[in-house]
């Protein structure tokens, strides 16, 4: 068929879609809806068969919906309606939740229902269940829908709340006041779901050392908890986040933004502790909060936050890295560089980079950057830190090393998994093998020796430039990736367990190991690393520092959030077609 996706914005569940539907063989183009008249002329250039929105803010303009069967991909049950659906669906802590395609009418969400799945509610953010529930469960409704379009002999069921099917209800847009925190009364269980039901937008509103701020991705602290102090006080710092006292407990809170910021103040998230530090720097030194970091190799007795943690089993070294929305500033490229060397030197066979549950990387952290001081002098030491971490892992002469993608990756997080000798991913990712789209950047991270290795120079190039994500199983047959497995959460870890035991105890182990270490002895004798790293960089420094100001314009733009003013062209297919 002919779609056209009218989204707000081409977020992970947009992408997710766009790859599926494509592969199934769709002709799929994008519009951001920007405005009626905009919406109105990309219907008219496109002409589709079908119009589903996966992401909207606003209403479709009747001028559309009137005229074009329009599918809305609703995040909630049959009957659900309200712009906070997810949101509601946490904070009553739901047992079962869904996705429903409905077709747009003159009433929110009451349109004839096409398609409806549900899925078990697991104890997560709503951002992390965008990602993997929802965004499988609307994959599966929005194929459903379209076969029984193309049927011609479904008819979709109207919206009566007195079919029994019919569970959802109107709820409405979710307030601050609904997800205020009582420190006096919550339990740390009840903060929890409060500040999940607010990740990743709008987030939580809290005062912290008389200042208002949104509060985001929050884990529990067993330990602290213990200690003396009034609930809402922070106890610690740990790698950029806070440890506040509870009734109960303790919760860590790694992001905040300003609720009301000033003019030259970001309106952006950032770690905890940059809008802190001169507070807790301030504090009398009685009062000071202490940090207290935590070794990844290090096994904490409770619930706490660890942002790398080492563990092994056996020959097999496991290192998992949960960096907030895949993003890795310089500090935390060391940091994990750091545990990568550690993990190296011990008595292990086999290392598994797991990434984190929710994202294996983004590459370099654009909030932090633009929080710099010089955003082209923090630009270049974040380029730098990545490319010594992927050296590192390159440079494993004593371990086969594997990348086992539980999450999305994109730019430089996708070329920093293919420094590794395996990379495996599941299913349900999408992958985005560029880094043109913030602002023509060249991109580093050894890209030009690791990328060509897997897929050839001709289909390098072809990955570069078109801006495009993939689905793992596009990687997979391209050789971008080793593997695509298609399995649970926990399925998938499983079969990493096992594969990865295996080939630690592989008779074939010793003869691999050999001929890596032959090939990469091969390869630097032809061309060295440095240089690969000396003409990448050559290229990023005109990216950061030259006349051509793109990235830096595009960059503020990302991390600002600042609406959209056109479609671009790559997913605009119809706007390329019309000139």
């Amino acid at each position: 068929m002919r779609i056209l996706f009218l989204t707000h914005s081409f977020n992970s569940l947009t992408q997710r879609l766009f790859v599926e539907l494509r592969r199934d063989g769709h002709d799929v183009s994008i519009e951001f809806d920007i405005n009626d008249a905009v919406a109105e002329q990309a219907v008219e250039l496109f002409k589709p068969e079908l119009i589903i929105a996966p992401f909207l803010k606003r209403a479709i303009p009747e001028s559309i919906w009137s005229q074009h069967r329009c599918i809305i991909v609703h995040p909630g049950i049959k009957g659900d309606r309200g712009p906070s659906s997810v949101d509601w669906a946490i904070l009553n802590q739901e047992t079962s939740w869904g996705v429903t395609c409905l077709e747009a009418n003159a009433e929110m969400d009451a349109g004839d229902i096409w398609a409806s799945v549900e899925f078990p509610m697991r104890e997560a953010s709503k951002s992390s269940l965008y990602r993997n529930e929802i965004s499988d469960a609307a994959v599966t409704a929005v194929k459903q829908t379209l076969e029984r379009i193309l049927s011609g002999d479904f008819k979709p069921q109207k919206l009566d709340y007195d079919q029994p099917d019919i569970l959802g209800q109107w709820n409405c847009l979710m307030a601050q006041c609904d997800r205020m925190i009582d420190w006096q009364n919550d339990s740390t269980q009840e903060i929890l779901i409060k500040i999940r039901a607010a990740d990743s937008a709008p987030g939580v509103q809290d005062r912290i050392g008389g200042q208002d701020y949104y509060l985001f991705n929050a884990y529990a602290e067993q330990a602290l908890g213990q200690e003396q102090a009034d609930a809402g006080s922070i106890l610690a710092t740990r790698d950029g986040a806070i440890c506040l006292k509870t009734r109960d407990a303790a919760v860590w809170v790694t992001h905040l933004k300003r609720v009301n910021p000033e003019e030259s103040e970001f309106n952006f998230k950032l770690p905890a502790t940059h809008f802190l530090a001169k507070q807790l720097a301030s504090a009398p030194h009685e009062q000071r909060v202490p940090e207290l970091p935590l070794a990844p190799e290090t096994t904490p007795n409770g619930a706490t936050w660890q942002e790398i943690r080492y563990r092994q089993e056996g020959d097999v070294g496991y290192l998992y890295f949960d960096f907030y929305n895949g993003a890795m500033d310089s500090d935390q490229c060391k940091r994990l560089q750091q545990a990568v060397a550690y993990a190296k030197a011990q008595p292990i066979k086999v290392l598994v980079l797991m990434g984190g549950e929710e994202f294996w990387s983004n590459g370099i952290h654009l909030n932090q950057i633009e929080a710099a001081e010089s955003p082209a002098e923090e630009s270049w030491r974040n380029i730098n830190a990545m490319n010594d971490l992927c050296l590192e892992i390159i440079n494993s002469p004593n371990q086969l090393t594997m990348v086992a993608m539980q999450g999305n990756a994109g730019a430089g997080g996708v070329f920093l998994a293919l420094a590794a000798d395996q990379v495996v991913a599941r299913s349900n990712i999408v992958l985005n093998p560029h880094y043109k789209s913030m602002g023509n950047l060249y991109g580093s991270e050894y890209w030009t020796y690791l990328l060509p290795k897997r897929v050839g120079d001709e289909q390098a190039q072809q990955l570069m430039q078109n801006r495009l994500p993939v689905s793992a199983t596009e990687a997979e047959q391209s050789g971008l990736i080793d593997a695509c497995i298609n399995e649970s959460r926990e399925g998938f870890l499983d079969r990493i367990k096992a594969d990865a035991k295996y080939l630690a105890t592989s008779v074939e182990y010793a003869q691999r190991l050999a001929l890596k270490n032959l090939q990469r002895q091969q390869d630097e004798l032809q061309k060295p690393l440095q240089q690969y790293r000396d003409e990448e960089l050559n290229q990023m420094k005109l990216n950061f520092f030259g006349f051509d100001p793109s990235y830096h314009v595009v960059r503020y733009h990302f991390v600002e959030k600042l609406p959209k003013a056109r479609t671009p062209a790559y997913l605009a297919s119809h706007r390329v077609v019309s000139g």
